[in-house]
């Protein structure tokens, strides 16, 4: 039998320290009507000796809970996936010289441009065509979302002696690399249940280019085990920022933290390696058969699977979100550091789009295959040295 008793206490033993939360709650009861509705509504429904008010918002400021919920996790998603394609566009224009967006809702220079779009992919129809895999065509874009989420079950947005991760396991890593090597088996899925030669030979293009960047990624994550010692996340923050920001990733390994970017971009499909959608040729590779809200999924794929990598290399090379302490704010503040730093990374991946072109599918094999395993066995080798040796 649940000790739910013990349940409650581990949960409220276990809060994100926010001080800004009790400065806003003193505050509202020195209000005179306010205060007196905030004591009324804290005061009724008591559950175990404990308010229901308060034990709701005690179980969104558990950690494990505030993390996977509020940062980084799907509150923090959610508005990278509203804003990071309004800037890409922004910057890309600035860079090209071009507005960007900016026909819908001019005077807020088109923000909402991506509320509009996925306004406008909910209300268009799901079309199925007569030749594809009815139940397969519509479940794999659904099911590509869990091992692109999943991951951040295991990511740290903490600082040293302050980890915040939802999981804690000495096996975090390869957890990891586990969940995001099913990535492609469902893209396979769904150019196969479109049952199209064009998104067919999307679907190829695809898996190819997962074969390029795989073995390397791979490679660079063992580099960043050896490196730390551990394959923990809580412990990998605590050991990158024994020191000061020297200790960093970065800093111990570039070689690695450069695989690991490219590695990054492979696997997300951005220019310079937008080949599996090529749109000049392709439309857009294994999702080109997807209309409607399944086309919004698949559109939104690549953001979500940016943010969830650039979380990872924020965790590994970054420091993860350590920093200053910003006043009143806590533990908050490591997630905002942590935010920021995966924000910086995501405007380095978007600004590629204005600045190289697409590379050929035999060119992204031979930078896979050649000088990014390389880089990764150089990167391995140097983390056995500073690591081990040293």
């Amino acid at each position: 039998m649940i000790d739910i008793t013990g349940l409650v206490s581990t949960i409220l033993n276990n809060q994100v320290n926010i001080p800004l939360l009790y400065v806003i709650y003193e505050f509202l009861l020195k209000i005179p009507v306010i205060g007196s509705i905030v004591t009324f509504l804290l005061s009724i429904i008591p559950l175990f000796d404990v308010p229901i008010i308060r034990l709701l918002i005690g179980f969104v400021l558990w950690k494990p809970m505030w993390v996977l919920l509020i940062i980084p996790g799907f509150a923090t998603l959610g508005t990278m996936l509203l804003i990071l394609p309004w800037l890409e566009r922004k910057l890309v224009g600035r860079m090209q010289w071009r507005v960007g967006p900016r026909e819908i809702a001019p005077r807020t220079r088109g923000s909402i441009q991506l509320l509009a779009d996925s306004l406008r992919f909910l209300c268009q129809e799901v079309i199925i065509h007569k030749d594809a895999h009815r139940l397969y065509f519509l479940q794999f874009p659904f099911l590509y979302f869990l091992p692109v989420l999943l991951p951040l079950l295991f990511i740290n947005a903490g600082a040293i002696d302050h980890p915040l991760v939802p999981i804690e396991t000495p096996y975090a890593l390869q957890i990891m690399v586990g969940l995001i090597s099913l990535m492609p088996v469902f893209i396979m899925g769904v150019g196969w249940s479109s049952n199209n030669r064009f998104a067919f030979i999307g679907t190829v293009r695809e898996a190819f280019m997962y074969f390029a960047y795989e073995i390397p990624f791979i490679i660079v994550i063992l580099a960043m085990i050896v490196l730390y010692g551990t394959s923990n996340t809580a412990e990998v923050i605590t050991v990158a920022n024994q020191g000061s920001w020297l200790h960093w990733g970065i800093v111990l390994n570039p070689l690695a933290a450069l695989t690991f970017f490219i590695a990054t971009v492979m696997a997300t499909a951005r220019l310079p390696f937008e080949i599996p959608e090529a749109d000049q040729e392709l439309a857009f590779g294994p999702f080109i058969e997807y209309s409607g809200i399944a086309f919004g999924l698949a559109y939104v794929m690549a953001y979500e699977k940016m943010y969830v990598l650039s979380a990872i290399m924020t965790m590994l090379f970054l420091g993860g979100g350590s920093g200053p302490v910003i006043p009143y704010l806590g533990e908050l503040s490591y997630g905002i550091w942590f935010v920021i730093k995966t924000l910086i990374i995501l405007l380095v991946m978007v600004n590629l789009r204005g600045v190289y072109p697409r590379y050929r599918l035999d060119q992204g094999l031979r930078i896979g295959w050649g000088a990014m395993l390389i880089l990764a066995l150089i990167a391995l080798v140097w983390s056995i040295v500073i690591g081990v040796v040293l």
